[in-house]
């Protein structure tokens, strides 16, 4: 996708800025309460596997909730979403810092807080990254994306110095304090904004048919598959780096707190440089490229960490291990949400972070063990890099898709049909027949564009899809499937997309029957009624009289 304009443009946008601005308070506060919590548990604990653990407590309830969180965005008001989920982190954070200035946290009971601070980000992140394609144009969309990254990188430049010089100076505790106070800002910016209104036409999805229908989407769609199977080995991969960097800052560098949040600034340095430069390699570069050169050199900062004893030279691995993080999570995150309608992006982005922060819950885990056992961070390292390079060989055969032929906006070809039976959008279940005539020099062309068919309408919420072909007339086709209620039926025609426009209309010109296919709508009776449905209905209207 050309985009040669400056992100930076997005900024004339007053509620992405609004929004922006606000989130970098958030950030900052997140990050420095990150290191207070990494190096507090240096001193609670001289286990190296639970200081990883730190940096698992927050991956692993993204990984659990986040689909939850994916529903609530995609059926409910994400700025409540949004909302709901901040105040619970501001609670949590204000119960953190009381119980770490008295004194009173153990190992296990600061795993707990930074768990629950997990699970308010599991919850807004889903709503937060939604919510962007609401405010921004999907030509925008890539910039909107880098632009956050870049803002939360920047907070990584001076957050984690800043945090370490506040636990050197005042302690955890403080740096508790002062995330507590940075979720103020983006409460008050949430409740000023004006969300657009939602679409209520239709009854919300159940939660369990909402669940369904975002592992069912995703199933049915080859392309995120392969993204999301990126996204968790990337995460697997680069979180130990991340997850054992206070260690190596003590034991391999000799440091103090102050250094270790200096080492995580050149990260975020080199992870803002990777935002502002990320929009001038997708116009030179393809997508899979752009992933394969951040797996590559994070890989190759890994394995200078695992060495280096010089403070500058781990700098500046850092900084390259930041600009190769931004851009292959950026280019993950923008092929996930331009690869997928509005209707379920909510959904897919959880799932998407469900592998990839899955992955950085596992990575905590496997690569503490193993520095555990080793005595040093050097063999989870190195073995952290020799993933990474088996993450850029999996791109070869299966690679990332490019996102600039897809038209994801919804058709709006379908009018609810009118009925001649007393209808309501619980009513069902419904049953559905196409007809179709097709010659029979038509049939292999017929039958491939039905095998993709099948994929569309299950992918959009159809149950028990089969393909007829009558015995005595061969020509007479008939496509049929199956939803639990009309309000299913029109919901799963509402789904579809102008990228879906093509397959429909090679479908009409294969037909050789007069008109377009003939559509036969049922509603399904599992036992035999004793009263018509017409009749019932003229009884009621003639009762009204």
């Amino acid at each position: 996708m050309p985009d040669q304009v400056s992100p930076l443009i997005l900024f004339r946008n007053q509620t992405f800025r609004s929004l922006w601005i606000s989130a970098l308070a958030s950030n900052f506060g997140g990050l420095v309460q990150a290191v207070g919590a990494a190096w507090l548990m240096t001193s609670l604990s001289d286990s190296q596997n639970m200081v990883a653990l730190v940096q698992g407590s927050v991956a692993l309830p993204i990984m659990i909730f986040s689909l939850l969180a994916g529903v609530f965005a995609d059926n409910f008001d994400r700025r409540r979403v949004m909302l709901v989920a901040q105040a619970f982190m501001f609670c949590v954070s204000i119960i953190l810092t009381f119980m770490a200035f008295e004194g009173w946290l153990s190992p296990w009971l600061l795993l707990g807080f930074t768990f629950l601070i997990g699970c308010g980000t599991a919850l807004h992140n889903p709503s937060w990254q939604a919510t962007m394609g609401d405010i921004v144009s999907r030509e925008e969309l890539p910039s909107a994306v880098s632009l956050n990254s870049m803002g939360f990188n920047l907070m990584r430049s001076v957050g984690p110095a800043a945090g370490g010089a506040i636990v050197a100076i005042a302690g955890a505790a403080a740096a508790f304090a002062v995330n507590a106070l940075s979720y103020v800002a983006i409460i008050l910016a949430l409740l000023r904004w004006q969300a657009p209104a939602r679409d209520t036409h239709l009854p919300r999805e159940p939660m369990g048919s909402a669940f369904a229908a975002g592992l069912r989407y995703v199933a049915m769609s080859p392309n995120l598959l392969r993204v999301i199977l990126r996204g968790f080995w990337f995460g697997l991969s680069a979180i130990a780096l991340l997850a054992l960097l206070p260690v190596v800052v003590r034991e391999t560098l000799n440091a103090t707190a102050f250094v270790y949040g200096v080492m995580l600034g050149c990260f975020g340095m080199g992870a803002v440089a990777g935002a502002l430069s990320n929009a001038s390699l997708r116009t030179r570069f393809r997508n899979e490229i752009i992933a394969r050169g951040g797996f590559v050199g994070f890989g190759a900062s890994c394995l200078v960490l695992a060495f280096s004893t010089n403070t500058i030279l781990s700098g500046a691995a850092l900084m390259l291990a930041g600009a190769a993080w931004v851009l292959a999570l950026s280019m993950f995150n923008v092929t996930i949400q331009l690869s997928t309608p509005r209707w379920v992006v909510g959904r897919v982005i959880a799932l998407y972070q469900t592998g990839t922060f899955g992955g950085m819950a596992a990575g905590s885990l496997i690569w503490g063990a193993i520095a555990e056992q080793s005595g040093s961070a050097e063999m989870a390292l190195l073995g952290a890099a020799g993933l990474l390079a088996v993450g850029a060989l999996i791109g070869y055969p299966l690679p990332l898709p490019e996102f600039n032929g897809l038209d994801l906006g919804p058709l709006n070809r379908f009018k609810e049909p009118a009925t001649r039976f007393d209808l309501n959008y619980r009513s069902g279940p419904v049953m559905v027949m196409v007809d179709y005539e097709i010659a029979q020099e038509d049939v292999p062309e017929f039958l491939a564009a039905m095998s993709l068919r099948r994929r569309v309408r299950i992918r959009d919420g159809a149950q028990q899809w089969a393909l007829l072909r009558d015995l005595h007339q061969p020509e007479h086709w008939s496509e049929s499937y199956h939803v639990p209620t009309w309000g299913e039926y029109v919901r799963h025609n509402e789904r579809r997309t102008n990228a879906d426009a093509a397959l429909s209309d090679r479908l009409r010109v294969l037909h050789r029957g007069e008109g377009s296919p003939a559509v036969h709508r049922m509603i399904e009776r599992q036992t035999v009624p004793l009263r018509d449905d017409m009749m019932q209905k003229e009884e009621e209207n003639l009762s009204e009289v």
